[in-house]
Parts: structure tokens; C-alpha cells; sequence
């Protein structure tokens, strides 16, 4: 069993109160999802259950976490630039779990995972597997040492859609505690049986922490209605005040004319005038009290997402967004397709699904490298990896307004401030920012640039569940071109009118998600 009791953690560099008196306990078959908007500390309550020392370097944390020598699996939502180098099988030796495994253990633990175990002995760098093939290996490495409790940052991201289904059911049949963090909203639904809620109101100044013992779709339905009754009944509140409020303001007031008007000569109308006043002003205080007392108006989190000008990012029906046709799909020496076929036009949404390694990034490359130079659209890329685009200690402002122009920089501010960002995060360079708070940053630049093309690797993997929908709304809106790769199966239904699956024999129309 894992116990948290009044975790407070506060940033060092700007003093923000990150999460403020966090409680709770995991025991077997609790399935615990942490969810909450970017920038709310999710990643860092796991750094620092699985291990102090990961935030030791940016955070003050208070509070006590029993754990009792529990042996902890922790996956981390990125790996490092050094382990990137490394090649599979030297990673994978530096998992004391996997020295220690015979064939049959390795070979179990990677066909949990959809794995090909002859990629635990592959000479090729990590950085060369996809997204998917990483978080896999990791996943199975991690089962090789039989943990007690399990601390997964964002194990959904990247996963193709079969192993998006073995991962469901991977954590419906675990036997220890999970606490996990996941953008992918139908992961939530099917799989958490608990929600832990980080939240940061009042202008992201004052943390909040929800725990609820109940499925994902229960607690949003009954935080919604609750919030419903509460304000129903504040509003109702406020209508009553605010009417006895009016009568005790006439009285004041015709107490107050009357003393103005008495004269010198009715020394006893005076008296009583003054009893009456204190009397009213007995009353002020009285009405004071009550308002404190009040049920306050909910307040929560939004997220709050800008959106794209209609006109200047609209691409015109029917005019060619690309023509593309390779006879061989490549990486690493390898072939991965033949025969890929990509016409889109204006103004389509397409969506490209296929199974970990089977290229999606690749092309989506090619793609951008046809697009990025033309002078007759206006394209933008969001890679899978932010660094590509985020490189240095430039901070948000400096990224969106790179002219440094009094104008432009006090737009950039202003878009961030839509996007939740404070101040203090405005000035912290972009590549520290979590991963969804990037994501809102790149997302910032396509508006700013009026894209009308827009080249996306796992959009929404990044957003929380809460600002999913908003952005799955806006890239729907979107009256451009979309060109993706996405597991996200949501997305795939509401953004794309059209799914594609890449495999070895290249392109194939998928029926409607």
C-alpha cells in the first residue's frame, strides 16, 4: 500500500505552489488516473513518489509519503537525449531486471507487450524506433522486475490503437496499485476506477486537490452537477441578500435623512434617532457575517484555447494541398512501404493510423518537407518531439514574437495569457515547459503564423482531458488542410474526414471512425 499525506510541492524558481495538501492511498486493484491541466505538477508528484531525488533539482516538496520499501515501476514520459543515443541493448542492460531474466521471462514480457523480443538485442539507437517501439520496450522491461506498484507518465502516448487495447486491458487485469497519467480520454473511461485531480484557480495562483473514488465519466458527470447545485443555490443566496440588502439600505437611509433634519430642540428624538442608528449598524455587521458566510460561486479550471482567423487560415475547396507518391517508404536502411499514395485537397482532414514502426512519422516528414518550402500555402509542422522546434533557452515570448517589437510581444503575452500561461512561465525557456504547455506553445505559433496547412504528429497527444475537447473542436473548425498521424481514436472521429492506414503495401482508405 502507497500512501500520500499532505504533499504540498512548491517550484523553486518562482515560488508557485504547485499541489497543496495532496492525500490519498493506493491500494491493489486501485486503477488511479492523475489528470489536470498542463503545468500542474502531475509529472512531478510521480517523479517524486518513485524517487525524491528526480525533483530535487526544481522543487521544495512538505508532507510524508509511506511507502514501506515498496518496489516501485516508474516510466517516465520522455526519455533523456543521452538515452536516446544509447543502442536497444545497451538500454535495455541497464535495467537490472533484464541481466537477471532467462529467454522465457523475456520472452513473455515482450509478447505482453506486442513486442518482437529480438528487439531487446538490436544494435540500432533508440532514438531510430518510433515513439510506439519505445514506450513497448519500456513497458516490458519495466514488467520484468514484478513491481509492487506501478507509476506510468502518459503510457498511452504514442501506441498504436491494437496496443492502445492491450494496454487497456493490461491495467483492468493488474493486480498491483497503478497510478497513471493519460490524455487518451477513452483509456480513462474504461480503465480508472479513481481520479486524483490537480487543478490551479485563480489565475493558476491557488492549487486545488480532488480525490474521488469512482470511474472517469462518473466523476465528471457528478463534479458538473455538483457545480450545478452549487451555483444554483449560491445565485439563490445572493437573490435573497441582495433583496434584504435593498430594505436594509432604505432603512439606513431614512435613518441617516432623519438625523440630518432633527433639530437641537428634541434632545429625545435624538437619543432615539441614535439607538436606531446603532441598531442599524448592528444590522450592517449582521449582514456582513451572513455574506461571508455565503456558499461561494463554483470555481474551476478552464481551458481556455485560441482559435484560428476563418478567413486567413481558410484553404479554397477543391485546390491540390498535395500530390505525393513514393514508390519506396524508408528509415534506417529498412523498407517500410511500398507504393504510398497521398492526394489531398482543400479543405480535408486526414487522419493516418498503422501499427508502431510502420512509418507514420517517416511520411509525415516527407510530407512537411514538401509543404514547408511552397509559397502558395501557408504550412506549419508539430512534430512528435518539441524539441525539434523548441531548441535553446528561448522563452514563449521570445518564440512567438522573435522580433522582439513592443507590438508583437505584447500579442505573444496576451495569446499566452488565453492559454493559462502566468507570467513567471512566460519568461522560463520553452524546452523546461511540460509537455502540454509546449504543445499550447506550438499550437500558439500555427495561429500566430495563419497557417492554412497544418502538418501534425500525435496533435492532441500532450493535452489534457480537459483540453482535448477544446482543441479537437477548434482543429475541427479549422477551415484548412490537416494533414496527422493519431492514435487518439476520438480525434480520429471528430477532426478527420478521412482515416488512412499505412502498412507495407502502402495506403488504405479506413471506414469512418
Amino acid at each position: 500500500m502507497l500512501q500520500v499525506k499532505n504533499l504540498t510541492i512548491t517550484h523553486k524558481k518562482d515560488l508557485t505552489t504547485l499541489v497543496d495538501g495532496l492525500a490519498f492511498t493506493l491500494a491493489p486493484g486501485d486503477r488511479a488516473a492523475l489528470i489536470g491541466e498542463e503545468g500542474n505538477g502531475k509529472s512531478t508528484v510521480l517523479k517524486l513518489l518513485y524517487d525524491p531525488a528526480l525533483v530535487e533539482p526544481y522543487a521544495e516538496w512538505t508532507g510524508e509519503i509511506v511507502d514501506r520499501g515498496l518496489r516501485k515501476g516508474y516510466l517516465a514520459q520522455e526519455l533523456s537525449p543521452e538515452e536516446l543515443t544509447l543502442p536497444v541493448w545497451e538500454f535495455c542492460q541497464d535495467f537490472p531486471a533484464f541481466e537477471g531474466a532467462d529467454c522465457k521471462a523475456l520472452d513473455r514480457a515482450a509478447r505482453q507487450v506486442g513486442l518482437d523480443v529480438a528487439l531487446l538485442w538490436d544494435s540500432r539507437a533508440m532514438s531510430t524506433l518510433s515513439g510506439g517501439e519505445r514506450v513497448k520496450l519500456r513497458l516490458a522491461l519495466l514488467l520484468l522486475d514484478e513491481p509492487d506498484v506501478l507509476l506510468l507518465d502518459e503510457p498511452s502516448n504514442d501506441l498504436d490503437l491494437t496496443t492502445l487495447e492491450w494496454l487497456e486491458g493490461f491495467l483492468l487485469g493488474c493486480k498491483v496499485p497503478v497510478l497513471y497519467i493519460s490524455h487518451d480520454e477513452l483509456l480513462l473511461e474504461h480503465t480508472a476506477n479513481m481520479i486524483i485531480h490537480l487543478e490551479r484557480l485563480r489565475r493558476r495562483t491557488a492549487p486545488r486537490c480532488t480525490v474521488a473514488r469512482t470511474g472517469y465519466v462518473q466523476y465528471v458527470e457528478q463534479r458538473a452537477a455538483g457545480f450545478a447545485r452549487q451555483e444554483q443555490n449560491a445565485r439563490k443566496e445572493r437573490a435573497e441578500f441582495d433583496a434584504k440588502l435593498d430594505k436594509f439600505r432604505q432603512i439606513r437611509n431614512k435613518v441617516e435623512h432623519q438625523q440630518a433634519v432633527i433639530t437641537r430642540q428634541d434632545p429625545h428624538g435624538g437619543q432615539l434617532l441614535k439607538k436606531k442608528m446603532h441598531a442599524v449598524q448592528s444590522m450592517g455587521r449582521r449582514f456582513q457575517r451572513e455574506r461571508e458566510d455565503m456558499t461561494a460561486l463554483p470555481e474551476w479550471e478552464e481551458a481556455i484555447l485560441t482559435a484560428f482567423d476563418q478567413g486567413k487560415s481558410a484553404f479554397p475547396a477543391g485546390k491540390t494541398a498535395l500530390r505525393l507518391d513514393l514508390p519506396e517508404l524508408a528509415a534506417g536502411g529498412r523498407v517500410l512501404a511500398r507504393g504510398v499514395r497521398l492526394w489531398v485537397t482543400g479543405p480535408e482532414k486526414i487522419g493516418i493510423v498503422g501499427p508502431n514502426g510502420a512509418g507514420k512519422s517517416t511520411l509525415l516528414k516527407i510530407v512537411t518537407d514538401q509543404l514547408l518550402p511552397r509559397p502558395d500555402i501557408r504550412a506549419a509542422y508539430m512534430p512528435q518531439d518539441y524539441g525539434e522546434l523548441l531548441l535553446g533557452n528561448r522563452t514563449p515570448v521570445e518564440l512567438l514574437a522573435p522580433s522582439g517589437h513592443k507590438d508583437d510581444v505584447t500579442k505573444a503575452r496576451t495569446l499566452l495569457g488565453s492559454m493559462k500561461y502566468k507570467a513567471e512561465e512566460m519568461e522560463h525557456p520553452a524546452i523546461g515547459l511540460s509537455g502540454g504547455q509546449r504543445a499550447k506553445l506550438l499550437f500558439l505559433s500555427m495561429v500566430l503564423g495563419r497557417a492554412n496547412v497544418l502538418v501534425l504528429d500525435e496533435p492532441t497527444r500532450n493535452f489534457s482531458p480537459l483540453s482535448a475537447p477544446v482543441i479537437r473542436r477548434v482543429l475541427a473548425e479549422f477551415p484548412g488542410v490537416i494533414i496527422s498521424v493519431s492514435h487518439d481514436r476520438l480525434y480520429l472521429g471528430q477532426v478527420c474526414t478521412r482515416v488512412l492506414e499505412l502498412t507495407a503495401a502502402g495506403l488504405t482508405e479506413q471506414p469512418a471512425q
